[in-house]
């Protein structure tokens, strides 16, 4: 399909000789005024606005603030005369691509389109890839119809057009990351950079340094200067995974960026200022932390200003069943795989069971079944042994005339494992204090 081009400028002499100078190479049409270029771009697909900046009515800065409403922009040159190229220049601040001064040589203004048209391919293909990209993160992670999880996306798709800063709770393996992708993604920053830290992969000295960079000679080994997420970030977002790990003299650094939106690499002695915004992401419970003292309670409030938590997968019982399904297909299609289902037996045990990994085990194990199946149906046979295993022991029936103490520690076994662990969750279910559990656990060897 031929790029085509819309000429504006309110001289028509000056549109004809354009549009007959580009007309070889290109589709045209013309506009002599900034509201009928407007009204072209609504039906006609355009690749490249090029629009003189001085016109009766809407301007060519007050077209561009306009294309740039539309939900696809093309790119935009504006043609400017004596004593306009500063307010050309800082059109271009504005999103064009550039100005050509008037006379306007056409040799000048083919290559100044050719190298349009190139930056225009080059964005489509970016934005297309990022949303392939945004769709791949949401359609996996999170599936499912419980009210808890359509609550939560909603809130999610409520503040991702926002610059809110985000905290993400929820256990290991619950999707904090995939949430904090369809935030990124669908958001205005979506063609910036999504950049990511674990605070728990490195030491005290390393995530200082990860985070805000370091200048050549701060200290040992450090034989060049290098730039931090933060840096890396600037125009998109920066996740901080496992935030309730940051040392206490990181976390003052991210306060003082919070508020001043300004920071200094390690060794450093000059202020930086990028434009970032913060999603953070923990499985531990910060208010826990903030009331040992180990984490500041200012800097809580400042990552917590829209708080998302993603329930673990025990509490969501009825998306298992639409979950797997959903794995399915989709390890399907990726290990070139021809299944048809999920027989009942194995639909039962996975029902019944605690997924203590929550969603990453059960897409690990969905995964597994699929690739070991030699059939068209997931059987017994391709359950993971460990997870068989588990979940046989929880359809244990307690013997008959067997001790009182048997029966009671069989009992809080499957309570523990039907509640993956969580005590406090585990006591509440069994109808007994905390501290009775944990003397029951240490007494039966749990």
């Amino acid at each position: 399909m031929q790029d085509s081009i819309l000429i504006v400028d309110d001289d028509r002499m000056t549109r004809e000789t354009l549009s007959r100078a580009l007309s070889d190479s290109y589709a045209t049409l013309t506009a002599g005024s900034g509201e009928e270029a407007l009204e072209l771009l609504q039906s006609e697909p355009v690749s490249i606005v090029l629009a003189d900046l001085v016109m009766p009515g809407m301007n060519g800065m007050e077209l561009l603030e306009a294309i740039n409403k539309l939900e696809y922009r093309p790119m935009v040159i504006l043609i400017t005369g004596q004593g306009t190229v500063d307010s050309a220049v800082e059109a271009m601040k504005l999103g064009a691509y550039d100005y050509l001064p008037k006379p306007i040589n056409i040799d000048r203004l083919d290559v100044l389109i050719l190298k349009a048209l190139e930056a225009l391919k080059l964005r489509d293909e970016n934005l297309q890839l990022k949303r392939k990209f945004a769709e791949r993160y949401s359609d996996v992670a999170i599936v499912g119809q419980s009210p808890e999880i359509r609550q939560l996306l909603a809130q999610v798709e409520q503040v991702a057009s926002t610059n809110a800063t985000v905290l993400i709770e929820g256990e290991s393996g619950t999707g904090k990351e995939m949430i904090a992708n369809i935030i990124h993604f669908n958001s205005d920053r979506a063609l910036g950079p999504f950049v990511k830290v674990n605070c728990a992969a490195f030491s005290e000295g390393v995530v200082e340094s990860e985070l805000f960079g370091h200048e050549r000679g701060s200290f040992t080994g450090a034989l060049a200067t290098k730039k931090g997420r933060f840096e890396l970030a600037d125009g998109g977002t920066l996740l901080i995974d496992e935030v309730g790990d940051l040392p206490p003299s990181v976390q003052v650094k991210i306060l003082r960026f919070l508020q001043e939106r300004t920071f200094q690499r390690v060794g450093g002695h000059r202020d930086l200022k990028v434009d970032v915004r913060i999603v953070s992401a923990t499985n531990r419970k910060l208010e826990e932390l903030v009331a040992e003292g180990s984490f500041r309670e200012d800097l809580y409030y400042r990552l917590c200003v829209v708080r998302l938590k993603i329930p673990p997968l025990r509490e969501r019982r009825q998306d298992i069943d639409i979950m797997c399904e959903h794995f399915l297909r989709h390890y399907s299609e990726t290990h070139n795989r021809d299944i048809d289902g999920i027989s009942d037996e194995v639909r039962e045990l996975m029902r019944k069971h605690s997924w203590p990994g929550n969603v990453r085990e059960l897409m690990n194990c969905v995964e597994s079944m699929v690739v070991t199946a030699t059939g068209r149906l997931i059987t017994l046979d391709n359950l993971p042994e460990h997870l068989l295993s588990k979940c046989a022991a929880m359809q244990i029936e307690p013997e008959t005339g067997g001790t009182l103490a048997a029966m009671e520690r069989q009992m809080i076994a499957e309570t523990l494992e039907h509640t993956g662990g969580d005590k406090p969750e585990a006591a509440r279910i069994l109808g007994i204090g905390l501290r009775t559990l944990y003397r029951k656990i240490e007494r039966w060897g749990l």
